[in-house]
């Protein structure tokens, strides 16, 4: 009786999960980790539980990784690199497998570099609650080599309960600059252990690790961050003073996004990827960059555009100078101080690539007379070459997978980079190519790294959620709670679940943590995308409905409804007995089916090619939106237009726009669907798209042939929301209202417009979520937990659902036509 509802239970602190019913109303449910029972009278009772182990889990793990790697640097002599694997350091020779670890702790180590003279490496590592800066040296003598050494000593260079990481040495060695708390830019110095700042945090936003990047120039004296002094999604690059007191100057101030500043040139100049010139994504799908320099000084500006001919003149009077003076050029061991000219800065801008492009990397040549840098247009990030003054481009090295960490030797001979975890070595004269090989070595403590992962991801949810309050749970208090199940779990799927159900007490939207398992030679099971009569009680499968883009659909193709498929490769297809074996790893292979036609009693044979769950899924969508479409058609005579957001990203945005001004240009109205939307980011697009005021019509002759505008709908729309709008499809929703354009119709939205950061850990099977970036309403409040309510309430009922009709859609057409 819905009229009469009671509160059963009585728990605290805890909510009470995984709730069942039994046929005699007996409850069974979950509370803090134990599982209860409860009659219909009576208080709940704890369930005593008894689990059989047969065979130990070995919490011990020796591994070798020969591949892998995530992040390194190149000692100056380029004989060695420092990379770091499953979160440990290790040292490689170039030349060599020689493999040295350097780090040995269930923690996660990051951010490696070598100091100027190789014999020191700084990393940063989460211990005891926070990042902090750490550094290893080598002690004996005679041993000038990690990857070959025996003993060495770590030191802490910060130890304090902010977050700093990122650590870079100045050129001398003597200083090391780092980022404390993810978005202030400071410097230590080694001797004296005094600190200073060189951009505060209020100039910068972190969404993820890392993601924010400077360089220290050659002299010393200058920094280079991105940095976000107007925007949290755009990014500039600000030159600072590297003691901190001159003032904050923005370089590129474009209005598009700014990133990935590099001295080159000995500091003459900079490099960094701008979007200024390359196709935007709808959604926030990731842009097209560029590589574009900036010119310090007007000199080596114009140098830089010297002709061929002219640089080669310029270059035989400079040899000819050196030989009468019979003095050696500068050695490059003489830092020398950067000139840096402020006035006239923004006309000393040159874009270094050809073309726009997914670029991961880029490094420039030590003369600058060549921009290397790693280019998605196929599979994966290759290598490619730009020759300045030849104007030639050409592709170096063909690579699968993502390629990212240009790094070169203080020579300029050799190249390095990552590609799907290993590093590689390219000679820069003939682009001769070789495979770093090394050999990481591990025992990894599996109880302890859970243990250093719990503690992570507590402390990151501490200071990145979106809310300070942390929605007032106490966080304290869980931890506790949490922690005691630590000891009792031996495997990432009991790990995970008991992370979301911690991160559940947050009662936020875009978290929880998941176990990417990958099963080797898993089960496939394909499908031919039909429907079958399931009371047919014969052998084999009598289709009822074939799907649009079936692979039962060809021209020479006797299949139908009514046709009973009667074996699978001569395997006959019993009556009550599972079939999907027969389909098993069949998806795009040649497949006989033998058929038969119950009312002509033929039977016959046909080779068809099955298509996979996923493909299948694909091809019951489509076939949902045609009947959404068809309906739509038929209710309104033809009067009204409809189409359905899929996804907030760039291809369901131009599947919309095609369909709206392409097939729907001349409907009088349209129906936006965003029901079952997962979310993106799309929703400002979408409103662009349906907000068009029509301004002009354009008239050749007499005769009306389009408007302004013409890439906006200009007419009456409605959107369609339910429950299972989620994230920016709650956002939509509520920027279609704000701004006023039309009505909505359908079920609540719960409030779920927040960004997220989906982590990886250092055990990359395992990742969370942080709700990050709360997104407030023009009331001023935060719209997570904040439910959207339509303008129509409607509930598509099950008894009607299910013959066909979509009440939602009924009632949107119903109102567009009465306005």
């Amino acid at each position: 009786d819905p009229t009469k509802v009671a509160k059963i239970t009585k728990h605290e602190n805890h909510p009470v999960r995984f709730l069942t019913i039994a046929n005699n109303n007996k409850i069974c449910y979950s509370y803090n980790g134990e599982i209860y029972t409860k009659d219909q009278t009576g208080e709940s009772k704890k369930l005593t539980i008894f689990i059989n182990i047969e065979t130990p889990t070995n919490e011990q793990e020796y591994n070798v990784f020969t591949s892998g790697a995530t992040e390194m640097d190149i000692s100056s002599d380029g004989k060695e690199i420092v990379f770091v694997v499953r979160g440990e350091v290790f040292v490689t020779a170039t030349d060599y497998s020689t493999t040295k670890q350097i780090t040995n702790t269930p923690q996660e180590e990051r951010d490696v570099s070598f100091s100027p003279d190789g014999k020191t490496i700084m990393y940063a590592s989460e211990r005891d609650g926070s990042w902090n800066l750490y550094q290893t040296k080598l002690v004996s003598e005679g041993e000038n080599d990690f990857s070959s050494s025996t003993i060495l000593e770590e030191t802490v260079i910060i130890d304090t309960k902010a977050n700093e990481f990122q650590p870079k040495f100045s050129f001398d060695g003597k200083e090391v600059a780092y980022l404390q708390n993810r978005i202030t830019l400071m410097v230590i110095n080694l001797e004296t252990k005094k600190t200073r700042t060189i951009l505060a945090g209020s100039y910068n936003y972190s969404y993820t690790d890392g993601d924010k990047k400077y360089d220290w120039s050659p002299d010393g004296k200058w920094f280079l961050m991105q940095y976000s002094p107007n925007d949290l999604f755009m990014s500039d690059i600000a030159l600072v003073d590297a003691q901190g007191e001159g003032k904050i100057i923005n370089l590129t101030h474009s209005g598009f996004s700014d990133n990935t500043p590099k001295w080159s040139l000995n500091g003459e100049m900079m490099i960094w990827f701008s979007s200024r010139s390359g196709l935007s994504n709808y959604g926030n799908g990731g842009n097209q960059w560029d590589v574009y320099g900036m010119f310090f000084n007007k000199e080596v500006f114009e140098k830089f555009n010297l002709t061929k001919e002219d640089a080669e003149k310029l270059k035989a009077e400079k040899n000819d100078k050196k030989d009468k003076d019979d003095k050696e050029e500068t050695d490059d061991e003489d830092i020398k101080t950067i000139n840096i000219e402020l006035v006239g800065l923004e006309d000393r801008i040159k874009r270094l690539t050809i073309n726009s492009s997914r670029i991961s990397d880029a490094i420039l040549s030590k003369d600058g007379e060549k921009i290397f840098y790693l280019s998605k247009f196929e599979d994966g990030y290759d290598l490619w070459v730009h020759e300045f003054k030849e104007k030639n481009t050409k592709l170096v090295l063909k690579l699968s997978g993502y390629g990212k960490s240009l790094k070169m030797d203080k020579d300029g001979k050799y190249l390095f980079l990552f590609s799907k975890g290993k590093i590689i070595k390219i000679a820069t004269k003939d682009y001769k190519k070789t495979t770093v090989s090394y050999k990481a070595e591990m025992i990894i403590n599996k109880p302890a790294e859970r243990e250093y992962i719990f503690e992570h991801i507590w402390s990151l949810i501490k200071v990145k959620h979106l809310d300070t309050e942390l929605h007032n749970v106490d966080w304290d208090f869980y931890k506790i709670e949490y922690s005691k199940f630590l000891p009792h779990i031996n495997n990432n799927y009991d790990f995970t679940e008991m992370l979301s159900e911690m991160l559940g007490e947050l009662n936020s939207s875009h978290t929880g943590s998941g176990y990417f398992y990958r099963q080797k030679n898993r089960d496939k099971t394909a499908s031919f995308g039909a429907f079958y009569d399931w009371n047919y009680s014969g052998d084999g499968l009598k289709i009822v409905e074939i799907m649009p883009k079936s692979p039962l659909i060809r021209n020479d193709s006797k299949i139908k409804p009514g046709i009973i498929i009667e074996k699978i490769d001569g395997n006959l297809i019993l009556a009550n007995e599972d079939y999907y074996h027969l389909l098993n790893h069949k998806d795009g292979k040649n497949t006989l089916l033998s058929l038969y036609n119950s009312d002509t009693e033929e039977r016959w044979t046909e080779i068809i090619k099955p298509i996979s769950i996923g493909q299948e899924k694909q091809l019951l969508y489509e076939r949902w939106v045609k009947q959404r479409e068809a309906e739509t058609e038929r209710l309104s005579d033809g009067k009204i237009g409809y189409v359905h957001v899929q996804g907030m990203n760039d291809e369901s945005f131009r599947k919309v726009y095609s369909k709206m001004l392409g097939t729907n240009y001349n409907k009088e109205a349209i129906v936006v669907d965003s029901r079952f939307n997962t979310g993106g980011w799309l929703h400002d697009e979408l409103v662009t798209l349906l907000s068009g005021k029509k301004y002009i019509t354009f008239s050749p002759r007499g005769n009306d042939m389009g408007s302004e505008p013409s890439n906006k709908w200009t007419k009456p729309s409605i959107v369609l929301v339910n429950e299972c709008n989620y994230s920016d499809a709650h956002a939509f929703p509520y920027a279609y209202k704000a701004l006023e354009i039309g009505e909505t119709v359908g079920m609540p939205v719960p409030g779920t417009m927040t960004a997220v950061w989906w982590e990886t850990q250092i055990d990359k099977t395992i990742y969370f979520g942080i709700p990050q970036v709360g997104v407030k309403n023009n009331a001023g409040t935060i719209m997570e937990n904040t439910q959207f309510e339509p303008d129509y309430k409607i509930s598509n009922e099950y008894d009607i659902l299910i013959e066909g009709r979509d009440q939602q859609l009924e009632k949107a057409v119903e109102i567009l036509l009465k306005n």
